[in-house]
């Protein structure tokens, strides 16, 4: 077994294919098949099965691919640490939920490295995309939520993909709007109080389910709703509209400025749960990487710094600066 075969079976499970994996890998395809061969061989076992729309990982394969990712990441940090050719560029990707306090770690982490050193990528999606890119090991970790209401289907989701979720922060309910909208004077706020103006929801796509939702209370019924697929949309619908989201209060306000504020959401009539458990999602029985635990620990001691990591705060997390 060699480094190249290992590197080989990320890619093809990465890319669901032979061809697109050899394309990505600048080897023949058919050399890509034999080394794959090869090592089936001397394992004893059958990694992939192709089908109709490309290849999956057999249940031996998928078991497998865990270790050979444990075993290439290590690789990878030994290459970094010690080898002479220093213009390898070590790569780091994560996967987020739109949440403003995720970029703000992440633009930390950044100003910590050498970026000529490295390939940093941070991708803003939907609940979907986010699981499906630590899956196919596009980012090495994704940050989401689970309440009450979704934990179930997500953990399910999780299973089905040999995936864990790891717990950073309790988080109530919040109602996110511009500082001038007319409620903003408000201590708390409750349905009746938004009747009037457009709820905002991240669109999550055609296959997508209400557990999929990135806003909790996401069953309720809304008169006004407005998608939108991107933060930077949303928070103008904000300003231009007076529509509102629920959040869960973590506010970046170097980022996003002082236009935008947090209000308690409260309302006994809700038979559902509204507050959110936030963490990140990783490969099962995956260790993070060097650059991982940085910007975990980037993430944790912002929360900490706004408020503490296992508290719902009675005011919303934000800071300046």
């Amino acid at each position: 077994m060699t480094i190249n075969q290992i590197r080989y079976v990320i890619y093809i499970a990465r890319c669901g294919s032979f061809n697109k994996a050899a394309e990505q890998l600048f080897v023949a395809q058919p050399s890509l098949t034999n080394a794959i061969q090869d090592l089936e061989k001397e394992l004893g076992i059958t990694i992939f099965i192709r089908g109709s729309h490309g290849v999956s990982l057999t249940p031996d394969g998928s078991e497998a691919l865990l270790h050979f990712r444990h075993l290439y990441d290590q690789y990878e940090d030994i290459i970094d640490k010690y080898c002479v050719n220093r213009d390898i560029r070590k790569k780091f990707g994560v996967s987020t939920l739109h949440y403003s306090f995720a970029v703000k770690a992440f633009v930390e982490l950044a100003r910590n490295l050498d970026t000529a050193k490295y390939d940093l990528a941070i991708r803003e999606g939907r609940t979907l995309d986010v699981l499906e890119d630590v899956q196919k090991n596009r980012s090495e970790f994704g940050i989401l939520y689970l309440n009450d209401f979704n934990r179930i289907f997500i953990k399910k989701i999780l299973r089905q993909k040999e995936l864990e979720f790891h717990h950073l922060i309790n988080c109530r309910a919040y109602v996110y709007l511009w500082k001038k909208h007319p409620l903003a004077d408000r201590t708390k706020i409750n349905f009746d109080d938004l009747k009037v103006y457009p709820c905002l929801s991240f669109e999550q796509g055609d296959e997508s389910s209400f557990y999929m939702a990135e806003e909790v209370l996401s069953t309720e019924d809304y008169d006004r709703v407005i998608k939108a697929c991107d933060r930077a949309t949303m928070l103008n619908l904000m300003r231009g509209l007076n529509g509102y989201t629920l959040c869960s209060g973590i506010i970046c306000e170097e980022l996003n400025g002082d236009d935008y504020i947090a209000v308690p959401f409260e309302d006994d009539r809700i038979e559902t749960d509204s507050s959110m458990e936030i963490g990140y999602v990783t490969v099962k029985h995956k260790s993070l990487s060097s650059i991982g635990e940085r910007y975990i620990e980037e993430i944790r001691n912002y929360l900490e710094a706004l408020g503490g990591l296992d508290e719902e705060p009675e005011e919303p997390l934000k800071k300046i600066g």
